[in-house]
């Protein structure tokens, strides 16, 4: 029995990663680079977290010992599995692992928002929670800063850990002239041109909580640099 299998006739030459970012679904993830994997300090913590750590860490590596006895087989792969995922929200925090995951991003592999009014701007992968098997992977739009489902089921039942909660804005960080300009149009209703009372009413709240936030955010700037000239 083999660990795994693909598509190809080729498995017994083919690495383990390059088998798992070539299963439909995966489109996702980037590929880790082995001497990060190989950096046990990379994985601080996350062998309290995979059952089988070793044996998964060794498939990943493609070292696992062929004479594994079959009773764990399906343990160990699905370890595998899990671990990569875990290890990849660390590692595209990285400089390596944001621009590979930037070179995803301007191909538009993870897709564009769905949004009319955003006009096909490209999303970048999120999670909603930094803890596995809570919340599956959403899609982050930077043009109107919301999150969506994925449209295919195999990519909206990843794991979100697998991409963690600071990847896109750690991107923008990183790579500030990827910035774009928020969206503040929206969708009105309207009946006979008139517009629609009762959304008028939400959208003036949202607008007014808006520019709270904004007047909130300026004050803790202007505060800050002012501590950081009294300093």
């Amino acid at each position: 029995m083999q660990l795994y299998s693909s598509e190809s006739e080729s498995d017994e030459s083919q690495y383990w990663v390059d088998w798992f970012l070539g299963l439909k679904g995966n489109e996702f993830f980037c590929e880790v680079d082995e001497d990060y994997i190989q950096d046990r300090f990379n994985l601080t913590g996350l062998s309290q977290e995979v059952p089988q750590y070793s044996h998964a860490i060794d498939l990943i590596l493609d070292v696992l010992d062929p004479d594994l006895s079959e009773e764990i087989q399906d343990e160990v792969e699905a370890s595998a599995r899990h671990l990569y995922g875990l290890i990849h929200a660390r590692y595209i925090l990285t400089a390596q692992g944001l621009y590979k995951m930037l070179e995803k991003y301007k191909k538009c592999d993870f897709g564009h928002c769905p949004r009319v009014l955003c006009n096909g701007q490209p999303m970048l992968p999120v999670g909603l929670s930094d803890i596995p098997h809570t919340k599956s992977v959403k899609l982050y739009c930077a043009r109107c800063e919301d999150v969506y489902t994925p449209k295919s089921q195999r990519h909206a039942s990843i794991d979100g850990a697998y991409f963690g909660t600071s990847f896109p804005h750690m991107l923008f960080q990183v790579y500030p002239e990827l910035a774009v300009p928020k969206s503040h149009e929206r969708y009105i209703p309207r009946i006979f041109g008139f517009k629609v009372h009762s959304y008028s009413g939400i959208y003036r709240k949202q607008d007014n909580y808006k520019e709270k936030q904004k007047k909130r955010l300026q004050g803790d700037s202007a505060d800050s640099k002012e501590e950081n000239v009294v300093t």
